[in-house]
């Protein structure tokens, strides 16, 4: 199962920072992907459980509560003036 779930996780892991780093209006996208994500690989983990899977999967899951933290400390963006008027 970690040879399934290795690449996708990976994936994950680097999509997600990168998104939440260069788009931060695509921020709450992002991280409901690598949740999901981390969804898919807890179910692999019940299959089939390795330790090098739990390892990755540990890992993954300090990455998104990491960036979760930091998406909800963070301001909220200003909104700009409508040209309507």
């Amino acid at each position: 199962m970690l040879n399934a779930l290795l690449l996708p996780l990976l994936f994950s892991m680097a999509g997600g920072t990168f998104v939440f780093l260069q788009r931060p209006d695509q921020r709450h996208k992002g991280l409901l992907v690598m949740i999901l994500f981390q969804l898919v690989g807890a179910g692999g983990y019940v299959m089939q459980p390795h330790v090098e899977l739990f390892a990755l999967l540990c890992v993954h899951a300090v990455l998104v509560v990491s960036l979760m933290t930091r998406h909800f400390q963070a301001p909220l963006p200003a909104q700009q003036p409508s040209r309507d008027r």
